[in-house]
C-alpha cells in the first residue's frame, strides 16, 4: 500500500487504531504516522471526513492516540484521524537533541530554509502535501478528499492554524489546543524561527498564525481555539491567543476563543474538551 508498513493495530471503539511507516521524500528518512479508522470505515464503502491531529513539543505520533480518548468521538462521527510525528527521525544534526524545543520532537510544522535544517526539517510539506496527498492515495477507498479538517495541541495548535491559513480551502475546518498563536513575539516561536529560518522576520511572519490571517483571503473560516486559564505556558505569554483573536476581529475572520478555569496544558485537559472539538469538526465537515 504506497510503501507503507504497518506498525500496529488495535481495535478500539469498534474501529482500528493504526500505526504506518513509510519513508518521506520531503524528510528523507523513515517516519511514522497514526490513522483511526472508525467503524464505518469497514468494508470501505463509503467516503468518510478526515481530521489531522498535529502534537506538540516533545511528542510523536503516540501521544494524542494513547492519552486523549479521541477514538469514541471519532467512532461516534464517522471521522477518519490522521497524527503525523512533530520531527524528522533518523537524521543525524548536531545540537538537534540539545534542547526539547528545538531539533527532535520541535519541528514547528514548517520548512526550515537555514542550514542545516534546510535539507530535513521540513515538516510543512511534509504534513500538507507529501503525508496529505499519502492519505488520499493509500486509504482513498475510505477517505473523502472533500472533507478534511485539521487541529493540533501547542506547537500542533500553532501547526493546524499555520497549515489552514497557508493553504486557503485544502481544510475545510481548524481547532487548536492551547496553539501557539504569535510565535514571532515568543520566546518558543523566535528559538524555532531563527534557528529554522534566520534572522529576517518577513519570512516568519509566512509561519505565523497572527501574520496570516491578516491577509486570509481564502473560503470561509472559523478559528476555534481551545485554552486552560492554569496553563502556565498561557500565563507565561507562550501562547498568546488574544492577539490572535484581535487579529481575526481586525479583519473580519470569526474566531472562537473557549478560556478554560483551572485547566492546564496536558492532555487531563485535552481529553476533557476533545468531544466538543468533534463536534464543532462533524458540524462543518459533515454538512
Amino acid at each position: 500500500m504506497d510503501g507503507l508498513e504497518l506498525v500496529s493495530s488495535n481495535k478500539i471503539y469498534g474501529g482500528f487504531q493504526k500505526v504506518y511507516s513509510h519513508e518521506s521524500s520531503e524528510l528523507k528518512c523513515k517516519m511514522n504516522f497514526s490513522i483511526y479508522l472508525p467503524p464505518q470505515a469497514e468494508g470501505g464503502d463509503t467516503k468518510l471526513p478526515v481530521i489531522f491531529y498535529l502534537s506538540g513539543l516533545t511528542c510523536t505520533e503516540q501521544n494524542f492516540i494513547s492519552k486523549s480518548g479521541f477514538q469514541r468521538y471519532a467512532a461516534e462521527h464517522g471521522i477518519v484521524v490522521v497524527g503525523p510525528d512533530t520531527s524528522p527521525r533518523g537524521v543525524k544534526i548536531q545540537g538537534d537533541d540539545k534542547s526539547w524545543d528545538f531539533g527532535i520532537s520541535a519541528g514547528f510544522y514548517l520548512d526550515a530554509s537555514k542550514e542545516p535544517w534546510s535539507s530535513n526539517y521540513r515538516m510543512g510539506s511534509y504534513l500538507n502535501k507529501e503525508l496529505y496527498d499519502l492519505i488520499i492515495s493509500a486509504f482513498g477507498n475510505v477517505v473523502d478528499p472533500a472533507r478534511i479538517g485539521i487541529m493540533g495541541h501547542s506547537m500542533g495548535g500553532h501547526g493546524a492554524l499555520i497549515s489552514v491559513l497557508r493553504n486557503p480551502g485544502q481544510y475545510k475546518s481548524v481547532s487548536a489546543f492551547a496553539p501557539i498563536c504569535n510565535p514571532s513575539t515568543c520566546p518558543w516561536g523566535v528559538k524555532a524561527f531563527t534557528g529554522y529560518l534566520g534572522e529576517n522576520k518577513n519570512e516568519w511572519k509566512e509561519w505565523d498564525a497572527t501574520e496570516l490571517v491578516k491577509k486570509y483571503n481564502g473560503p470561509p473560516l472559523t478559528l476555534f481555539l481551545d485554552q486552560g486559564a492554569a496553563d502556565k505556558f498561557y500565563i507565561e505569554k507562550q501562547l498568546q491567543p488574544e492577539i490572535l483573536v484581535e487579529a481575526c476581529r481586525s479583519v473580519g475572520v470569526p474566531v472562537i476563543l473557549n478560556v478554560r478555569d483551572g485547566y492546564d496544558h496536558l492532555y487531563y485537559y485535552i481529553s476533557t474538551f476533545i468531544a466538543e472539538h468533534f463536534d464543532f469538526h462533524a458540524k462543518i465537515l459533515k454538512a
